[in-house]
């Protein structure tokens, strides 16, 4: 049934108006068909020979808008011609009464021009909130049909607070692309973006390097220094301007070396020397934080320069034949040397003559010449004879000293403990061979007197030789006492003495990690308990009449910056040992752990050491011949022995060659021996493979009340970019709940690879429901994305007090960290002395150093060893290294007997050569 307004402004029926005009729109709204959409104009039951220009069109209609908080929003149509016009909202008619209508005529056309407004309200909106969008549209009658006006929607305006993504702080390389991404927070109208640059307004058309994508993130196509700034996406609407959290953004510098300079002339002006040149690291300079040059500054080059020989003369040739005329003549050449390289020719004559009779009044008779040729024979057979007579008594008391002095066994007691007690005349008795090194002086005092001599090494022939009396050279008149260095009584001072100097700035201020004594050359030992790092220092490594104040500490990783390329990775601790430039006649040996699985085609491991600068610089890379005397590398399953002959600062670096290179962490779990509250955290460390890493930790557990769970398990974690992750499963859900949210933890793969953060750790927080619950059973997966993994079985309880397990201190590592003289060493100091006069000499049968290097598995360091001027000293200062204190002097012994079965007369007193 079509209705129409009554004159009340409500529906009614069509024939409840007489007017013709009711009538007329009755007519005009029967075909209540659809209606014209979103900006069309509809003609519904136009009237029969109506004029299509009488339509009603639109001079304005609604508009979109938006409601800012609670204030209303109007709406208005205006139309001509038109009789009638109102709006529809939602389908439903607004009521006539809140309508505001104005009546007009247009002058240009003289048609009636009508125009109404309604005010909307948020309540008003809200009602259908959530269903539908609140949309209004006009409608307008004349006499000629209706016409539809576009709908305007209605919206309520907001801006959220948090953004979805805000700007992220970060560190690039100059000349880098920097992205900074913003996503802003969800509102109505959609928010625009704008981007600040240190506060002021960041303009891409003022800026050709940056813009702002259509995502809104900003772009930088260029990371220049000026770029460096505090970043800030703004979001703004009608309602509000919403700011991110600032993005740090630095540019850094990466330093580059200069070109070399020119090689300096030869340090020597004849002979060998040195020459170098450097560069420096300002091409260019680094800045803000960026990368410090990589490698040397100054590089060295032995030079020779031909030393100018002068030349001498050779020795007269025999007189010549009287000639005719009463002459003879000698001769001499300047071949002894002749000069070269500039040297001075000889001076003087090359050939002298001289005559006879009247015709030379120097000449010398014939007699007289022949007197002095007699008396020079008689001379020489004179000086023969008392040689000769010279011999015989050596010899003779050379076999005097044998039959009254020491037994020719090399094994007879008296051997090994001469050098280390007091004389005495107890008999000499003899000792199997076998036992050979296995006597130990009496080390029990503290103070140990020396009474006799120190020697050095024999350099003579003979195997093993035993002559009468003391081994080793005197020192001087009287007795020499060398006592123990007691680092106790002696830290305060050496401290004091040590902070005097310039290097000291950059060592731990503490004494856990540091051990240092008085050295002679004796020689000593330095550890670090429980670290797995020493400094042996051998016998005549200090020259005779100096004594060095050394030290040895262990940094921690905060206190020393090593900078790291590309793949590289630290494998060991920083250790440093000094002074740094301290003099040394034969090299030092320093032993540390590394956590590397070394394979050639795996890995690249270079040792590097600091320089005075502070530059870090490859010395030595492993498994290539050293190109340096002064420094070599022992690389074992677990340790590595450093040969050094200078002091300082030491780390061992790898670079992995393939994603099959991998390196062992040491998995440990700890947690609280007592639980006071509901909550339970277990710690899972994530360590290097190192003795000194583990100390560290268990040093920080012991002080947070921790307990040890199970024993560590080691994984090996592969170059495969892949993170590490840990879950716990396995927990009955009656007792315990865990709060992790996810289902896994994650430690960033360069977290772990770069070695550069020495223990990890995450901490699974559980919660027990019942107080009285004091038992807990569980499992703890760790594993590598795509990789192999370790589990943990946890079954404990939660009330027993344990305490630290007696494995946690390793073995070997108890004791003093400062041990000087014949104490710091194993193998007895005549003895050793024997050895090494006896096995350095070369032997066509093999029984001399490199058989015995092959016995004791060395023999891949022939080529170092062979370098040193005492092979066979640093064969025993390597055992010497690898096994202290606990090393089988027994096994040694062997090694050396077979050596000398290839020698019959290895251990027999003979002067015979090899």
């Amino acid at each position: 049934m079509c209705r129409a307004w009554d004159a009340r402004g409500a529906w009614g029926p069509c024939g409840a108006r007489g007017d013709h005009g009711a009538r007329s729109m009755c007519r005009a709204w029967d075909a209540c068909g659809a209606w014209g959409g979103r900006g069309s104009a509809t003609v519904a039951n136009p009237v029969s020979g109506a004029s299509p220009d009488l339509l009603p069109r639109f001079l304005l209609e609604p508009e979109d808008v938006y409601i800012v908080k609670n204030k209303p929003v109007s709406l208005a149509c205006r139309a001509t011609p038109a009789t009638q016009i109102y709006f529809k909202c939602n389908g439903e008619w607004v009521h006539q009464g809140d309508h505001v209508m104005q009546h007009s005529t247009d002058r240009s056309t003289g048609l009636p021009v009508m125009e109404v407004r309604i005010d909307i309200s948020r309540q008003q909106v809200e009602k259908i909130f959530g269903l539908e969008e609140y949309w209004c549209q006009c409608v307008a009658w004349s006499s000629s049909g209706t016409t539809k006006s576009q709908k305007a929607f209605v919206r309520i305006a907001y801006l959220r607070k948090n953004f979805e993504q805000e700007p992220m702080a970060r560190e690039v390389s100059i000349e880098q692309g920097i992205v900074l991404q913003c996503r802003p927070p969800e509102g109505i109208p959609p928010a625009e973006v704008e981007w600040l640059r240190n506060e002021e307004l960041v303009d891409p058309a003022l800026d050709a390097n940056v813009y702002v994508t259509p995502e809104h993130s900003l772009v930088v196509r260029q990371a220049r220094l000026a770029d460096t700034a505090n970043y800030t996406c703004v979001a703004k609407n009608i309602v509000a301007r919403r700011r991110s959290a600032s993005a740090a953004i630095t540019v850094y510098v990466n330093g580059g070396w200069s070109t070399w300079t020119q090689w300096s002339a030869c340090s020597t002006s004849c002979g060998r020397g040195w020459q170098k040149r450097s560069r420096t690291c300002t091409n260019p300079t680094p800045l803000n934080g960026g990368a410090f040059c990589e490698g040397q500054n100054v590089q060295k080059s032995a030079c020779t320069t031909l030393c100018p020989v002068d030349g001498a003369w050779s020795e007269w040739s025999k007189w010549s034949v009287c000639g005719a005329e009463c002459t003879h003549w000698r001769s001499r050449e300047c071949s002894e040397p002749a000069p070269r390289n500039g040297g001075q020719e000889c001076r003087g004559p090359e050939l002298e003559t001289r005559c006879w009779g009247a015709r030379g009044a120097h000449a010398l008779p014939p007699a007289a010449a022949s007197g002095a040729e007699d008396v020079a024979l008689y001379v020489g057979l004179v000086a023969v004879a008392v040689c000769l007579v010279l011999l015989l008594l050596v010899g003779v008391l050379v076999y005097c000293r044998k039959k009254e002095g020491l037994d020719a066994d090399v094994a007879d007691s008296s051997i090994l403990t001469a050098g280390f007690q007091p004389g005495s005349g107890a008999t000499a008795r003899s000792v199997p061979a076998d036992n050979l090194l296995t006597i130990q002086p009496d080390l029990s005092s503290t103070t140990m007197t020396y009474q006799g001599s120190l020697c050095p090494r024999q350099d003579g022939p003979a195997k093993l030789q035993l002559p009468n009396g003391h081994l080793l050279s005197p020192l001087g008149a009287g007795r020499h006492t060398l006592h123990h260095s007691s680092p106790a009584a002696e830290g305060a001072d050496f401290v004091a003495r040590l902070s005097t100097q310039s290097y000291f700035r950059s060592l731990p201020r503490g004494t856990t990690n540091m051990a240092y004594g008085t050295f002679n050359f004796l020689g000593g030992r330095l550890m670090i308990p429980n670290t797995g790092i020493s400094l042996l220092i051998p016998p005549d490594a200090i020259p005779r009449g100096k004594i060095y104040e050394v030290y040895l500490t262990l940094h921690k990783q905060e206190e020393v910056r090593l900078p790291l390329a590309g793949c590289q990775t630290l494998l060991s601790p920083i250790v440093s040992c000094g002074p740094p430039g301290v003099l040394l006649t034969r090299p030092a040996i320093l032993a540390m752990g590394h956590c590397v699985e070394a394979s050639a085609e795996n890995w690249s491991i270079r040792l590097k050491k600091q320089s005075c600068e502070g530059t870090w610089e490859d010395v030595l890379q492993l498994g290539v011949e050293p190109c340096s005397e002064l420094y070599y590398c022992q690389l074992e399953a677990q340790a590595c022995y450093i040969f050094t002959e200078q002091l300082g600062r030491f780390a061992l670096v790898g670079e992995s060659l393939s994603m099959a290179a991998s390196k062992r962490l040491k998995l440990v779990l700890f947690a609280p021996a007592a639980c006071p509250s509901l909550e339970y955290n277990i710690r899972v460390y994530c360590l290097s493979d190192t003795q000194d890493v583990l100390k560290e930790v268990i040093q920080l557990e012991k002080q947070m009340g921790g307990q040890l769970i199970g024993a560590p398990r080691v994984l090996h974690f592969k170059d495969s970019y892949h993170n590490l992750r840990l879950s716990i499963h396995d927990m009955p859900s009656s007792l315990w709940k865990s709060k992790l949210l996810a289902s896994y933890q994650e430690i960033p793969f360069y977290h772990i690879w770069s070695g550069l953060q020495p223990y990890l750790h995450c901490t699974f927080t559980l919660e027990r429901l019942s107080p009285s619950t004091c038992e807990l059973a569980c499992k703890i997966w760790i594993w590598q994305v795509e990789g192999d993994g370790q589990s943990f079985t946890i079954n404990f309880n939660i009330a027993k007090d344990t305490r630290f397990s007696d494995w946690l201190v390793p073995d070997g590592e108890v004791g003093s960290p400062a041990l000087v003289g014949p104490s710091a060493f194993k193998i007895p100091f005549l003895i050793r002395q024997k050895i090494i006069s006896s096995l350095d000499t070369p032997c066509a049968r093999g029984a001399d150093w490199r058989t015995l290097a092959q016995k004791l598995n060395l023999d891949s360091h022939l080529g170092f060893f062979a370098s040193k001027p005492s092979p066979t000293a640093m064969i025993l200062n390597l055992w010497e290294a690898r096994h202290f204190p606990n090393g089988n002097l027994s096994q040694l012994a062997a090694a050396v007997a077979e050596v000398g079965k290839q020698d019959g007369g290895l251990f027999s007193v003979s002067e015979a050569e090899c």
